[in-house]
């Protein structure tokens, strides 16, 4: 069976373009997004791993520490760095795993004989600061990730871990939320004292500033 959500995260000691890492060491109190590339020098993640650089900004924002994940070793991760920089204009600014004996890949279930069993599959691992899994998603080998989503994905996690929240459809920051079910109208009351919109009974809709939602 592979990884599940709302288990913890498995631990793992491995190298990287930073040193060795031990990632719940690594991770502290951090949420963290750990995604796999099926190896070195492929084009639509070296476009991915460009554009992880250039949102360090929103990672910080959010107490996000990134990490990726390659089956080559140190030495080959380290001329891929410098294609990054030199096509997409910005230099690595987090580590990417070294995972030249699959031991990461394995323990994450990264490695999908029906697909490729020489190579991982373009997972991603939202992992919140208690080291729980909140979140994964996978990619076909075409398809470049959209870490705006990843970004929009934490978002929502973190809005709706503080508040009793749900997030609908296509929510951005600043939208309204959900109240859950489980939530009274008279507690809905005290926690949400702006009002919402009913729906249905078991769709009200909060309108949330765009400040609390980040």
């Amino acid at each position: 069976m592979g990884i599940q959500l709302g288990q913890i995260a498995p631990d793992f000691e491995q190298d990287s373009t930073e040193g060795r890492i031990r990632f719940h060491e690594w991770l502290g109190n951090s949420w963290g997004v750990l995604f796999s590339h099926p190896k070195d020098y492929t084009p639509v993640c070296t476009t991915e791993l460009g554009e992880t650089a250039r949102l360090k900004p929103e990672w910080d924002k959010r107490n996000v520490k990134v990490i990726g994940l390659s089956v080559d070793p140190v030495d080959s991760h380290a001329g891929w760095l410098r294609d990054i920089e030199e096509t997409q204009g910005v230099a690595l600014n987090f580590p990417v795993l070294a995972d030249a004996d699959r031991k990461v890949s394995t323990l994450y279930d990264m490695i999908h004989p029906e697909a490729d069993p020489a190579v991982t599959v373009r997972s991603v691992f939202i992992i919140d600061p208690n080291k729980k899994v909140r979140a994964i998603i996978i990619y076909p080998p075409s398809t470049g990730r959209n870490f705006r989503e990843i970004l929009r994905v934490i978002d929502s996690l973190q809005l709706t871990d503080r508040l009793k929240l749900a997030t609908p459809v296509n929510w951005q920051p600043g939208d309204a939320a959900i109240i859950v079910p489980s939530v009274s109208d008279e507690e809905a009351r005290r926690l949400f004292p702006q009002g919402w919109k009913t729906l249905k009974p078991y769709l009200r809709l909060v309108e949330i500033p765009k400040q609390a939602a980040e």
